[in-house]
């Protein structure tokens, strides 16, 4: 994708000499030399980043940004300013900027500060493209996923929903099988029915079997009154039998009977009740090593199984947890009332790095817990929990005592790169340099490198 920089500057050489160098990092450049020009650009549209100085004659900085919060929010604005007016670049940041930066300008820091507040718009846009498109479709407003793993996982929804067929959902704690059942109810004929969820793993046996069933009065004690089960407020519509491997083999075969014959006894009671239930179940557990252990049936097993959907963990996605972090992260700073705007490099490495074994519910604990501690503008490595910031303490490099700063300099590239597996435009991130500089540092070690020796005497 090739973004379109807004640079608004009064000053003729600081206004093209940016243009020139953000047009050699290869974005599309748009100048205007004063307040009033700038905001008919951004009118106009396609602007993705706006740089601006801070103190021109007529519509200000300050006006532009204002402008820009109120009517295009999405639309990242960088402040420029001169060391007399720290201050007023502070209120700025208050204001909904993005960051500043003061005279003279450090190019690598301004081009580093642009290319993070381009990858957060990104994440913003690529977020709505997806709701828009699942959302033509099919009612996935619950769900993120760009990845092909999670292609698969949408694709079979779509496919087992119009059915009547019982749905097992199998995954690891935390990857969202509920949201997964959700979306296969609200796509299916029976939307409009009820939708019954069921944590099997949290109810005692006897509580269990009275909760799915029902039970008539004087059926044990407390029973006052009869009770309507899960299963028939759900009639005409859908139950989610969640952690479904945790229950036990007496209710296994009440459950078994009501999938073949949609047929049960409420507890205590001798009247057969009829239902029309779609039945969705789920659990982390192998429930193919449980039937061979003899704990679940295997006849149950196969009625449950019938359409089998696996919910991948998030480490084996990690294309998608760029889409979780900036859906988190704006929903609580909205939650918490702050204006946080991003992430910082080092924060973003340790969340990149992390395995996440809670899947998205750990990480939708940890953006939770980062913006209610974040003091700042951004996220950083502090902000984060132990388990998450610890995930960089072993990327470490041993440094000779007595190595030449140039040596260090091009170990350190070296080390982050082959971190990163090469990627370029992640080492300048987490160095702090613009991939521009970084590509100069590479090519200068690679002419040493390859530079002839001298002929033997």
């Amino acid at each position: 994708m090739k973004f379109t920089v807004l640079i608004i500057d009064d000053e003729k050489n600081i206004r093209e000499g940016l243009g020139t160098a953000f047009e050699m990092e290869g974005y599309t450049v748009r100048l205007a030399a004063n307040g009033r020009d700038g905001l008919a650009v951004i009118a106009n549209g396609g602007v993705d980043v706006v740089i601006t100085d801070l103190r021109m004659d007529g519509i200000s900085g300050e006006d532009v940004l204002r402008r820009v919060t109120a009517e295009t929010p999405g639309i990242p604005v960088i402040v420029l300013t001169g060391h007399g007016s720290i201050d007023a670049a502070v209120d700025a940041m208050r204001s909904g900027a993005y960051d500043f930066l003061t005279k003279p300008i450090n190019l690598d820091r301004l081009l580093l500060i642009t290319k993070r507040a381009l990858e957060s718009r990104e994440l913003s846009l690529k977020h709505l493209e997806l709701q828009k498109e699942i959302a033509g479709n099919i009612p996935f407003d619950t769900m993120i996923g760009k990845s092909a793993e999670m292609r698969r996982v949408f694709e079979m929804i779509k496919k087992s929903a119009p059915a009547k067929a019982a749905v097992l959902i199998t995954g690891e704690s935390g990857v969202g099988k509920e949201v997964v059942a959700d979306a296969i109810h609200r796509l299916s004929p029976r939307a409009n029915a009820s939708f019954i969820k069921v944590h099997c793993a949290a109810l005692s046996e006897t509580l269990l079997e009275s909760e799915l069933f029902g039970h008539e009065k004087g059926a044990f004690t407390g029973a006052d009154k009869m009770q309507k089960g899960r299963f028939e407020r759900a009639h005409g519509g859908t139950i989610f039998l969640d952690e479904i491997g945790e229950i036990n083999q007496s209710v296994q075969i009440k459950l078994l009977r009501v999938l073949q014959d949609k047929k049960f006894e409420r507890v205590g009671g001798e009247e057969t009740v009829e239902v029309d239930v779609r039945v969705i179940a789920a659990t982390n557990k192998n429930l193919e090593a449980e039937v061979a252990a003899g704990r679940f049936r295997e006849d149950l097993y196969y009625r449950l199984n019938v359409i089998h959907i696996t919910v991948p963990p998030l480490r084996e996605r990690k294309d998608d947890l760029p889409l979780f972090i900036n859906a988190f992260l704006t929903e609580y700073a909205a939650e918490n009332g702050k204006a946080i705007t991003g992430i910082d490099s080092r924060a973003r490495t340790a969340l990149y790095k992390y395995s996440w074994p809670g899947n998205i519910r750990e990480l939708k604990n940890c953006m939770e817990s980062a913006v209610i501690m974040c003091s700042g503008r951004k996220i950083t490595l502090a902000d984060l929990p132990p388990t998450v910031s610890e995930a960089t303490a072993d990327e470490t490099i041993t440094i000779p005592l007595g190595m030449p700063m140039a040596d260090i300099e091009k170990l350190v590239i070296a080390e982050t790169l082959a971190a990163n597996r090469g990627n370029k435009s992640k080492t300048a991130d987490i160095l702090g340099i613009g991939r521009k500089t970084l590509h100069r540092k590479l090519n200068g070690y690679d002419s040493v490198e390859n530079e002839p020796s001298a002929p033997a005497p």
